[in-house]
């Protein structure tokens, strides 16, 4: 074999090598970054997970149309987890807590196993679910603080992951003031679900505030983090004391 020859075979070999180790870095990472992204979730290859939907105002079954929107971008997150959606009405979910991942979108006076889980898993935070005076509708409270919606320009949703003890799936609350909001929500869970995990762990629970801006111009895009509410919407108010 000449010097030439020699050359040839030992530069195809280098690149061989080179690609295979590059193929084989990309893959590494690529899986590790799903891992992560399942443990977030709480969606490992072929798990199945509920999306809790809730109900068009005035009608017995209907759903809002920008809600569906939310159960689609949420719909994307669980496919690329390699895991399967279960949509069912918010009126007809009898499952238990931590058993499988769960999504449970609207407000608690659209839908029913969300009032169930607000005093259940965020017992420091409440939602006004009376329909009149208006400005108070939806009205959400916690921190001391009270937050109103005004209609099309602010409006407000809580975005949380919560867990009920390690091993457990987690389960995401979106609750919001409008259906606008809630798709808000999903929409925020997916552009920033790698620095949520960052923050809080692939383990962790939070309770995050957030605020659409002028959702009758820019609809779900434009959406400002509030506050992070984690630790007095998990804190049950102190019982004021019995007058003497």
């Amino acid at each position: 074999m000449n010097e030439d020859l020699r050359n040839v075979v030992l530069g195809v070999l280098a690149t061989g090598v080179s690609g295979s180790l590059g193929w084989l870095t990309r893959t590494y990472v690529w899986q590790r970054r799903l891992r992560r992204k399942q443990a977030f979730f709480g969606l490992p290859s072929g798990a199945e997970c509920l999306l809790v939907v809730n109900r068009l105002s005035g009608s017995e079954r209907g759903v809002h149309a920008t809600d569906v929107s939310a159960l689609l971008e949420l719909s994307a997150l669980i496919k690329d987890c390699g895991a399967r959606p279960r949509v069912v009405q918010h009126d007809t979910a009898r499952q238990g807590l931590g058993e499988i991942a769960e999504f449970c979108i609207g407000g608690p006076y659209s839908n029913r196993r969300m009032a169930a889980h607000l005093p259940n898993l965020l017992p420091g935070l409440t939602m006004n679910v009376e329909q009149e005076p208006r400005e108070d509708r939806g009205m959400l409270t916690v921190a001391g603080e009270t937050y109103r919606p005004q209609w099309g320009v602010d409006e407000y949703v809580v975005l949380a992951r919560l867990t009920r003890g390690e091993g457990s799936r987690p389960v995401f609350l979106l609750c919001g003031q409008a259906a606008v909001t809630n798709q808000a929500a999903a929409r925020y869970l997916a552009r920033h679900h790698k620095a949520l995990t960052g923050k809080y762990g692939p383990n962790g629970s939070f309770v995050l505030l957030l605020r659409v801006v002028n959702s009758q111009a820019y609809g779900p895009d434009v959406v400002e983090l509030v506050a992070d509410v984690t630790s007095a919407a998990r804190t049950a108010p102190t019982a004021a004391p019995a007058a003497t």
